[in-house]
């Protein structure tokens, strides 16, 4: 999820922030394709500390495009008093792997925040990592403050659209807001295949990204025809404030004709279709510190992942062997992660669960228990408490197998799914999975996560050792939607996956890479399902 807010660069520290949100173009790229052009995708990195950068999210990626405007966004902090260095990083995206590495290079952009929020829009040549020109590859960054917290939700449809390719169209619509600089993309519908009368998914936008903020300012909506290599048809187009698309309702649509340039003079020339508005409504939005300040508490709970594959544990070579000093990878995670979350738990008592081992007296393998052995009371006193169960748990058991992530999950979304029936924003479940990357149960976790992406709920998958971890990044589906084996869509992405081997040393950038995402993943979760901070009435919502 390439929008979500971050934590401060220092844990703890008390500066004051600003939200700033980052919307990303690029022009002329350099053509790495033979047979087609590139499919860029643009990375933004942030530096923590010398040389060590985190990856902050990722814009959506486009086919056969060398002049992308991308749809997704970045929400950043902005601290006036500390150097952010930024880096976006374009890629041509050429196979399904998360890693970005296997992927052409298609130039960088290495800045700080505080240049582009005082250029509000800047442009810059994209480099190569020999600091040489990428071509005649260009990349804008315009900045917009956050200061209006509402949104708009939209159901669009059509009718009647003009056939572009023999007898069909696959319609998408693109909104644009107007701005100083002119038209910037501020949301891309999802493409209806072979459909003339097309309904698109319902989606939210914020008032700032879709209008800044004033409904009586024209919005641009292109409606476009798609095709595969990236040379779009347009349909048509038409302009109209938000003001005139709230009109719309179910009973009566808000209808705009749509309308081709290239058509206009023809003769009995009426419009290319009509843009039917069925609902335009208008919400606040609450933010993150809106619902922890109302009285949400987030429930932290950790699963460690005792598996043969890890090695023996009295084995230098084995992850879950705990060297001189105390530590090793997985209390390096517990301890990185776990002392900036346990500040959002009142009581800091952690439920921790151990998976893949066999476990005294019976010596059964269990998927699923408590690694201070008590089952009516898994709880730890703080993360300390965790760490010590851990080392105290680990000599009485015997790493086995297999590796199954679908039990603990199906755990956590059982205390999600009742704390959704009280219908108030209470509540919010955080599972912590820390791993070696061997998932042998990988069609019931697609499904669990399914299911659980309709909860309160979000899943931090650590992953430690040198493994392969195409599963992991499978489960962390930024590009798309993950899907269970049945075809079901998750509601959203609900899995922040990081490798511990890209963070070594350096546990504040580790625990700022796995809970960059969570800010935005309660706010947007409970402001769909318009869910209030249970302490609402102390709590303002922007307006």
């Amino acid at each position: 999820m390439a929008s979500g807010g971050a934590r401060g660069p220092v844990p703890g520290a008390t500066h004051l922030a600003t939200k700033v949100e980052l919307t990303v173009s690029c022009e002329n790229l350099m053509d790495m394709d033979i047979f087609s052009k590139s499919d860029p995708l643009c990375a933004l990195y942030i530096n923590t500390s010398g040389s060590h950068w985190y990856e902050f999210g990722r814009t959506e990626m486009i086919l056969n495009c060398l002049n992308p405007k991308f749809a997704k966004k970045f929400v950043i902090d902005y601290y006036f008093e500390m150097v952010q260095r930024l880096k976006f990083c374009v890629y041509d995206i050429d196979n399904n792997t998360y890693d970005l590495s296997d992927d052409d290079f298609l130039g960088e952009l290495e800045c700080t925040l505080g240049q582009i929020v005082s250029n509000r829009q800047m442009t810059r040549p994209l480099m190569l990592t020999n600091k040489r020109p990428a071509g005649h590859g260009t990349i804008t960054v315009c900045a917009e403050e956050i200061t209006d917290t509402r949104a708009a939700n939209l159901e669009v449809s059509a009718r009647n659209l003009d056939k572009k390719y023999f007898w069909w169209s696959d319609p998408f619509l693109e909104f644009y807001k107007q701005t100083e600089a002119g038209w910037q993309l501020a949301h891309r519908t999802e493409v209806v295949k072979n459909n003339l009368n097309p309904i698109w998914r319902p989606f939210r936008i914020s008032l700032r990204a879709l209008c800044g903020g004033d409904v009586d300012t024209v919005i641009k909506v292109d409606c476009y025809d798609h095709h595969v290599n990236g040379s779009h048809a347009l349909i048509g187009s038409f302009k109209a404030s938000l003001a005139e698309m709230q009109m719309g309702t179910h009973m009566s649509p808000a209808e705009f004709e749509c309308i081709n340039p290239k058509k206009v003079k023809k003769k009995n020339y009426k419009n290319s279709g009509v843009i039917c508005i069925k609902q335009c409504q208008i919400v606040k939005e609450f933010t993150f510190l809106d619902y922890i300040m109302g009285g949400c508490q987030i429930n932290f709970t950790i699963a460690i992942d005792f598996t043969g594959s890890n090695g023996d544990p009295s084995s230098p070579q084995s992850l879950h062997y705990i060297n001189p000093e105390g530590y090793n990878e997985y209390l390096t995670a517990i301890w990185a992660v776990g002392n900036v979350i346990q500040d959002y738990d009142s009581n800091k008592m952690f439920p921790v669960f151990g998976f893949g081992a066999q476990i005294p007296p019976s010596w059964q393998v269990s998927h699923e228990f408590p690694i201070n052995f008590n089952p009516a009371n898994p709880f730890c006193a703080g993360i300390e408490g965790v760490v010590q169960a851990y080392q105290r748990c680990l000599p009485q058991l015997k790493l086995w197998g297999p590796t199954n992530f679908a039990p603990i999950i199906n755990h956590v979304a059982c205390f999600a799914r009742q704390a959704l029936q009280q219908r108030v924003a209470s509540q919010y479940f955080v599972l912590l999975i820390i791993t070696d990357g061997v998932i042998t149960d990988m069609d019931r976790t697609r499904t669990a996560i399914v299911e659980a992406s309709r909860l309160p709920m979000s899943i931090i998958i650590v992953g430690v050792g040198g493994a392969d971890f195409s599963a992991m990044e499978f489960l962390d589906s930024d590009d798309k939607l993950l899907c269970s084996p049945r075809g079901d869509v998750a509601l959203r992405d609900i899995v922040q996956f990081v490798p511990f081997r890209d963070f070594q040393g350096n546990s504040v950038a580790l625990a700022q890479s796995v809970l960059a995402e969570l800010p935005d993943q309660v706010a947007s979760f409970f402001n769909s399902y318009k869910l209030r901070p249970p302490n609402a009435p102390s709590v303002s919502a922007l307006s």
